[in-house]
């Protein structure tokens, strides 16, 4: 398996919390985004030892191999629950997972469950359990030496230390896994650091330097054929021109984001392009083009079967018909949207909706 990464999006969007990250790959797999939650989180540290006292007996070959068969299956099923937004139901797979890969043994494959766990988490608004797996995670990867896994272990960290509204903390961490990845040369782990660093600065305020923090990291991303990872700086790129305004060059970044996306089936970070330019355009008064790209992010969507996605399509829809005075269009969308929370079982979607709603009503 190939190690996961992510990273929050710093929250100067119109959503109203830190998305994922970097990138949201599978485990076999791996980028994101992105997008602003504000929440305490309490270190919790985690030895490796810890986790080796929880191992049970040594188990027989056969044994051994048909629990780790059985482990591999539900963290693969895991995977699949994350990518239809399922989050509860990955946390439920990756924990009985977890458990199998401790009992046999297999620190690394714990490793990579607690990388998946700790999106899960995260995705549920569990800030504080996915500090705990994101630490247990880089516990690992330091007692093994895997600096890789440290890199990006606390590029995730940071992450959440940024979405709780610590700056200056999360632009340290981020800094030692900048240090580390120049240290043994890992390319993909300075990029990574460069544009997650372009991300604090950028909430710092600084968006000249974190545009050049964005490019620099561009440079490396290039370097390693990381696509993904392109993709998801050209979108952080398009962040900071959209916050200076710029629209004209926040238009190119995200533009180029959705093509680099496109062509790699990554979803995720193609979603994220488009929510950046449905809102560059709009600002500018182009609203046919805000709803051509309306529709592909609705189509993706559906062919991705991702009800998460499809609601946040259908509240895109409400919020433009809304701003341009539409309130019936936008109260179709609206009522679209609240259904699909339902189904989610989504209390505080559902909640959230029926206010604005309620309040658009109103006027």
């Amino acid at each position: 398996m190939k190690q996961q990464y992510f990273f929050l999006k710093h929250g100067i969007w119109h959503f109203a919390g830190l998305q994922i990250s970097d990138r949201v790959r599978p485990l076999h797999w791996l980028s994101f985004y992105f997008l602003v939650f504000a929440f305490l989180l309490s270190p919790i540290a985690a030895g490796a030892a810890d986790i080796t006292q929880q191992l049970h007996r040594p188990l027989s070959n056969s044994s051994w191999r048909q629990s780790r068969d059985q482990a591999d299956s539900l963290l693969h099923v895991g995977e699949q629950q994350y990518a239809s937004g399922y989050s509860d139901k990955t946390i439920e797979s990756c924990l009985q997972a977890l458990n199998i890969y401790r009992s046999v043994g297999d620190i690394k494959a714990q490793g990579l469950t607690y990388d998946l766990l700790a999106n899960a988490y995260i995705q549920q608004g569990q800030f504080k359990e996915g500090e705990d797996a994101l630490r247990r995670r880089l516990a690992i990867a330091r007692d093994t030496k895997d600096f890789q896994a440290q890199i990006f272990a606390l590029n995730n960290i940071a992450s959440l230390l940024l979405q709780a509204g610590e700056p200056v903390p999360a632009g340290k961490t981020i800094e030692e896994a900048l240090a580390i990845a120049h240290n043994v040369e890992n390319i993909e782990g300075e990029g990574l650091s460069l544009s997650n660093l372009g991300l604090v600065t950028a909430r710092l305020g600084d968006y000249n330097k974190a545009i050049k923090l964005y490019e620099t990291a561009l440079t490396f991303r290039r370097q390693t054929g990381d696509s993904f990872g392109e993709a998801n700086t050209l979108n952080n790129l398009g962040d900071a021109y959209l916050a200076a305004r710029n629209y004209q060059d926040t238009i190119g970044s995200y533009g180029a984001a959705m093509r680099i996306a496109k062509i790699n089936s990554d979803r995720t970070n193609q979603l994220r392009a488009i929510d950046g330019l449905v809102t560059a355009h709009t600002a500018v008064g182009r609203y046919e083009r805000a709803f051509e790209l309306l529709a592909q992010r609705l189509t993706l969507a559906n062919q991705s079967q991702n009800l998460r996605e499809e609601l946040k399509s259908f509240e895109s829809y409400a919020r433009l018909y809304e701003q341009l005075g539409n309130y019936p269009s936008a109260r179709n969308f609206y009522e679209r949207a609240i259904i699909l929370a339902r189904t989610l079982e989504d209390n505080k979607q559902e909640v959230r909706l029926i206010d604005r709603l309620t309040q658009m009503l109103k006027r």
